[in-house]
């Protein structure tokens, strides 16, 4: 049966008149028993080419997917439009009912998890009624070469062999050309099994700055997009701190979610989540795939995703009904340099791999040209050179040379010793004769006052641009030194372009009242007790501790983490190994 005679049966089960995009492809090799791979991005209906196939067919649909939560959502609207569905996971209370429910073949899909699908009993099952197709969700999750790789899916080709007369169906959002390829060998489905429907989400804006103070920022994101949005946090601390300060800020409802919490309070989460019409999630990457829920307007990154792939599938969450979302990245010199610290956790033979990875979001967040005709590229698209709805096509950012000052600000972090942070850095760079720089002599070196005028400016998105393609790491302590692509760039081989920064605007250009954190400000002042106890205790004024300027600084900018801590000016690494812990201490309380 053709996907065109099954049309009749789109209408009634979902009320639909036709398919979308690719759908009919994938169905017609569905009903034609060939193995197939679909890639089709989030939102283009994929449950469809498994779910109307489960209809049509006698027997039953088996679908591996990773998570319960995803097989819940999807399971709760099977039902909802008549198809008889039901999964075999650790939480399901009628486990026995559902597994005689397969066996007297009352069952049109049957969801199951990969561990639990990979084990005798299961096999046993199935043995004796042999499934109408297997559809195997999250296909990345089965290639090495995946964002997401996970074991439990290698095991999953015996199963699918003891049944080769079954077609299977492998299905994903996120692969690219590698990925794929990975995906057809281990699923054993032929090369002329795939199907690609495209990667392109027109509907999302993608937006991507440096992340200079991520509270506001993201409150003003979150004002300006109305409706349900996710914020993404690199760690569970950060989700519930950012939870605090969005739920103060915005008057909206905002809550955590990350692994840590209990599962009832999980739970309570995401269903507000899904049932909300306004709601906002501070969420660690824990949260979003097993979520069925279309009409989320905004996805926000606090921090440098995982990769390229990860962040293609997490902004995906956006806009699955197809109106316009937003998507927002934030990211610093530091989610770099911390990604790169990791690579050396990793097996030799990966870590190639995931360095071209972190390149290739290197390339993704300092790009002056369209982000997703990138964005697609990566993903093996020839896409058009503008799209007209990203943040570098909106408003065009100028394309800066600045190899020159590349090449000083490199002389000066090795000449300096490679140990110092960005603010010592750029003081000897700028000719500033403080304390620190004249104690180490570091006002006689030949690279102090080199930079002036509007040179100077751009000091700091340079560190970031050059942390960002390895030009530059940073030590444990959060000194600058000299990473594995600076070479080039002092020897004047390389050129080093970037865009042009955008321009501060002030709290009342943005709407807002008075300067942020004047004296008087809570948590100015709290950081102003802290420093008068650190200094008593270390027998030394206050302001050797930290001046005035650096204590506003950190309330405003508010950092999470040593690393933020240590890219504002006026805290080198020894200051930051005495009195950093402190100072983030009480930062995490307001």
């Amino acid at each position: 049966m053709s996907a065109e005679a099954l049309l009749p049966l789109l209408k009634s089960t979902f009320g639909f008149d036709a398919f979308r995009g690719r759908q009919g492809d994938v169905v017609d090799r569905v009903m034609a028993g060939m193995h197939t791979l679909a890639v089709m991005p989030t939102g283009a209906g994929k449950s469809l080419t498994y779910q109307l196939p489960a209809v049509a067919f006698s027997g039953c649909v088996v679908v591996i997917s990773p998570l319960i939560a995803l097989m819940h959502d999807q399971l709760r609207g099977a039902r909802a439009a008549g198809i008889r569905a039901a999964s075999l996971t650790s939480v399901d209370a009628d486990f026995a009912d559902t597994r005689q429910a397969y066996r007297d073949g009352e069952l049109d899909l049957l969801y199951i998890a990969p561990e639990r699908a990979t084990g005798e009993g299961f096999r046993a099952l199935l043995a004796a009624r042999p499934p109408a197709l297997f559809a195997i969700d999250e296909a990345h999750c089965v290639s090495e070469w995946g964002h997401d790789f996970r074991p439990d899916y290698r095991l999953l080709r015996p199963l699918l062999d003891a049944f080769p007369a079954v077609p299977r169906l492998a299905l994903t959002a996120t692969a690219d050309r590698h990925t794929r390829e990975d995906i057809l060998v281990q699923l054993g489905i032929p090369a002329d099994g795939l199907v690609l429907a495209g990667f392109d989400r027109p509907n999302i804006r993608y937006r991507v700055t440096p992340r200079i103070s991520p509270a506001r920022q993201l409150a003003d994101f979150i004002a300006a997009n109305p409706g349900p949005g996710i914020v993404y946090c690199p760690t569970r601390d950060g989700t519930e701190r950012m939870a605090a300060r969005l739920a103060g800020a915005t008057g909206r409802s905002v809550a955590a979610y990350h692994a840590g919490l209990d599962p009832e309070r999980r739970a309570r989460v995401q269903h507000d989540f899904v049932a909300s019409e306004d709601g906002i999630v501070t969420a660690t990457v824990a949260f979003g795939m097993g979520i069925d829920k279309p009409d989320v307007r905004f996805v926000a990154h606090a921090g440098l995703p995982k990769s390229i792939e990860s962040y293609y599938q997490e902004t995906g969450r956006a806009g699955r009904d197809g109106d316009p979302a937003e998507a927002l990245m934030l990211w610093g010199a530091e989610d770099f340099a911390r990604a790169r610290m990791r690579l050396s956790e990793l097996p030799e033979a990966r870590i190639a791999g995931e360095r071209a990875r972190l390149n290739a979001l290197a390339a993704l967040v300092e790009t002056v040209e369209c982000r997703r005709a990138l964005l697609l590229r990566h993903f093996g698209e020839d896409p058009p050179e503008r799209c007209g709805n990203c943040d570098t096509c909106l408003d065009p950012p100028a394309r800066l040379d600045v190899s020159v000052l590349a090449q000083k600000l490199l002389s000066a972090v090795y000449r300096t010793g490679q140990s110092f942070g960005a603010g010592h850095v750029e003081a000897v760079l700028t000719g500033k004769r403080d304390e620190r720089v004249a104690a180490r002599g570091h006002d006689k070196l030949s690279v102090f006052g080199i930079v002036e005028g509007e040179e100077a400016r751009l000091i700091k998105p340079l560190v970031r641009t050059l942390v960002a393609r390895e030009a530059l790491d940073t030590t444990e302590h959060g000194g600058l030194m000299l990473g594995r692509a600076a070479r080039p760039l002092l020897k004047g081989e390389a050129p080093v372009l970037m865009a042009e920064p955008p321009v501060k605007r002030t709290r009342r250009e943005r709407g807002g009242g008075a300067a942020a954190n004047p004296v008087g400000d809570p948590l100015f002042d709290a950081l102003r007790a802290t420093r008068r106890d650190l200094s008593a205790e270390a027998g030394v004024p206050p302001y050797v501790v930290f001046h005035d300027a650096v204590l506003r600084a950190m309330a405003s900018e508010r950092p999470a983490t040593r690393a933020e801590l240590a890219a504002i000016p006026g805290v080198g690494a020894k200051k930051l190994e005495a009195w950093g812990d402190a100072f983030l201490a009480v930062i995490r309380q307001y």
